[in-house]
């Protein structure tokens, strides 16, 4: 059975998105703007460096009741007591994640191949990221570029919700969602925006009249 996802605008945030501003600062303007999950992303820190930072970031959002996803370490996501963790295709798959970390309230999984959708692993995620919609220079290893017809095709196939994550911003957030995405991911729309609480307030809007 699929678990309710009621969240529209999703942050991924890392130090380096944030432009060398504090990342505790960024996140916080941005819950003030509507972001109601946020997954932290450091592909280059150490465990301890990314526990830390980790830790720092869901004691802040605790305070405004926003899950934690930790982004492909479940380690790091167990010993911070996150929400949930995100995955991809070359991560621990979901089921493993299920199997070794039952408390785990939410799994995501990135979606790459249509194949993907009818594969076992499928059944153990809560949601799915669709990644990219449209290539982005904070992702360089993607393989498909979606696009709106690939929001809709993978619509059509899987009653999962959709994160669309990639190249979004306020120019295109209604046409994703219509698409068919039931919440829209961004990276440098929010964290490289010089005042991340309105380009979040901005997003939020579009997001509710789509």
């Amino acid at each position: 059975m699929t678990k309710p996802f009621p969240y529209k605008l999703y942050l991924v945030i890392s130090e380096e998105a944030c432009c060398g501003r504090d990342m505790l600062w960024v996140a916080e303007q941005a819950v003030k703007g509507g972001v109601d999950l946020v997954q932290i992303r450091e592909k280059n820190k150490s465990y301890p460096d990314f526990l830390e930072n980790s830790l720092k970031l869901k004691e802040m959002l605790d305070r405004y009741h926003v899950p934690l996803i930790i982004n492909d370490n479940p380690l790091v996501a167990v010993n911070c007591n996150a929400y949930g963790v995100h995955v991809g295709n070359s991560d621990v798959p979901p089921s493993e994640i299920k199997k070794k970390w039952p408390d785990c309230n939410m799994t995501g999984y990135s979606v790459e191949y249509l194949e993907q959708l009818t594969g076992a692993e499928i059944e153990f995620a809560d949601y799915l990221g669709v990644s990219p919609v449209f290539s982005t220079p904070t992702k360089t290893d993607t393989v498909t570029e979606w696009g709106l017809e690939g929001i809709a095709k993978i619509k059509s196939i899987t009653n999962k919700p959709l994160v669309a994550i990639g190249g979004i911003n306020e120019t295109n957030v209604q046409e994703v969602m219509q698409a068919g995405a039931d919440c829209l991911a961004v990276v440098s729309a929010i964290c490289a925006a010089s005042n991340p609480a309105m380009a979040a307030q901005t997003l939020r809007n579009l997001i509710e009249t789509a």
